[in-house]
């Protein structure tokens, strides 16, 4: 598992925006009451990787596209971010986010739900100082996506018949689009043509995919002082991921049914290790790798016209690391 350290090395070049971007964000959820200021502490806390805003910052400086707005960009893309977690974990009935005591669970869900709501106002405040009208579609277009993606997993939960295409479909909505207008905010913002914006968009897209795809695979490979939960909590609450998919698919019908009436079944921790064993022995866990990695090589073939730079070959390793995060 590579930590924060090793992700910030990567990240080195745009350091100072980062900097930035942390002052802007501590300012803007300074607070309009005393508990929102307490909130806001608490989320800041744990502030996670900035990996959203490592892209953006990146891939706007290797094509020249970096301006005076991008790290408000960014800042609305993590506040957008930040709000769905708030929103997640009072679906999923988390305790920790991050590590640490999840709102709702310190709080209240009402409050996690409009603390959510509270940052996505903020979000769209942010943007308006850009005074671009494109900027505000796409990032409100990848902002229907995710809630578009959180509903049809939802929708999905306990489907052990659902496709691999399906889960990409799912996972590019909840989690790549993000990923993607993050990318995309940089041609946006200086005015560069369609083919500019859709190239970064889609290497953007690719990655965000991979990115989640290693996500659900930390259900079953993760570190739980880590990821800050127990391995199996997703695949024994009924969310069928990549490496479930792939082995279902791989065995007989019969085989197939009789695991998947084991999820869930009896003791946790011995349902858990039969439904890891039976992902191992059919190649899941692998599997989920090599196309995550695929998609990567995808992500970064669209973008193998731009001229080397120090942030275009800190962009490919921040690409390898969304992978290694898991290994």
């Amino acid at each position: 598992m590579l930590d924060m350290k090793s992700m910030l090395t990567y990240a080195a070049p745009v350091t100072a925006e980062l900097e930035e971007f942390d002052r802007k964000l501590t300012d803007y959820l300074r607070g309009d009451s005393p508990l929102i200021s307490s909130l806001a502490r608490h989320l800041l806390k744990s502030k996670g990787k900035r990996i959203r805003p490592v892209f953006a910052f990146l891939s706007s400086h290797a094509y020249g596209n970096f301006n005076e707005y991008s790290v408000d960009a960014s800042l609305a893309v993590e506040l957008i971010h930040t709000a769905t977690l708030l929103h997640d974990d009072v679906v999923d009935e988390s305790d920790l986010r991050r590590g640490q005591e999840s709102v709702n669970h310190r709080w209240t869900n009402l409050i996690s739900v409009l603390m959510g709501d509270y940052l996505f106002a903020k979000a769209f405040r942010v943007l308006v100082g850009s005074g671009s009208l494109d900027l505000i579609d796409a990032i409100s277009r990848a902002t229907e996506r995710v809630s578009i993606g959180e509903l049809r997993q939802i929708e999905e939960t306990h489907n052990f018949s659902i496709s691999e295409a399906e889960y990409l479909e799912i996972i590019a909505d909840k989690t790549a689009s993000l990923f993607s207008v993050s990318c995309e905010s940089g041609p946006i913002l200086k005015e560069r043509d369609k083919a500019s914006r859709e190239r970064l968009a889609m290497f953007g897209e690719k990655v965000g995919t991979a990115f989640q795809i290693v996500d659900d695979l930390l259900d079953f490979v993760g570190d739980p002082k880590e990821t800050g939960k127990e391995p199996g909590n997703d695949v024994l609450n009924g969310k069928v991921t990549l490496p479930l998919i792939h082995s279902l698919r791989a065995v007989s019908e019969k085989s197939r049914k009789e695991i998947v009436s084991k999820v869930g079944e009896g003791d946790a921790k011995e349902s858990f290790q039969r439904v890891y064993n039976f992902i191992e022995d059919n190649g899941g866990i692998d599997y989920a790798y090599a196309r995550a990695d695929e998609l990567c090589q995808e992500g970064l073939e669209s973008i193998s016209s731009v001229a080397s730079s120090k942030y275009l070959d800190s962009l490919s390793e921040m690409v390898k690391f969304t992978i290694r995060r898991a290994s």
